[in-house]
């Protein structure tokens, strides 16, 4: 695990995002909340949330930080469920792994619950897909400059 005591507590921020493929069938069972275990959006958004709080534990060498907020929002589409994440903490390093842990396993949990919905005869998964997870945006909130203004720095990827 690196050290980071020499570095600064600032105010980090991540977001990741990612997207589930689905049948139409599917979908409109989410929209309709008729899936036999539940509420898909309020229990894939828990799960997320559980799941930032949880990564320095599924991650061996991330250091547990001090997290102030995770926002996981939920989007149903025509052919997809996207899950967005906002991690945030002030702290010594990044909250990167946080927000993806967050959005992969809320998109796995997404899956569990359609599970039965998904299946064709053979029991495959040939419609379902978890894909582009990634981080769109990371931000790092910086010390004040010479001048005393507050310095940001922030990378965003499409």
């Amino acid at each position: 695990m690196a050290d980071i005591s020499g570095k600064e507590d600032v105010l980090r921020i991540a977001i990741a995002r990612g997207a589930i493929k689905l049948k139409p069938e599917t979908i409109q069972r989410i929209r309709e909340k008729t899936l036999g275990k539940g509420d898909v959006v309020t229990t894939a958004q828990i799960a997320g949330i559980l799941a930032a709080k949880k990564t320095p534990e599924i991650i061996p060498l991330c250091h547990p930080i001090p997290i102030t907020k995770v926002d996981v929002q939920i989007s149903v589409g025509n052919s997809e469920v996207t899950v967005e994440s906002t991690v945030q903490s002030l702290s010594k390093t990044g909250v990167e792994m946080e927000a993806l842990v967050a959005t992969s396993v809320a998109l796995l949990t997404v899956w569990d619950m359609v599970k039965p919905y998904e299946k064709d005869q053979e029991g495959q998964y040939p419609d379902t897909e978890i894909e582009e997870i990634r981080v769109v945006s990371k931000t790092k909130q910086s010390t004040k400059n010479s001048q005393g203004r507050e310095q940001h720095e922030t990378q965003k990827h499409s």
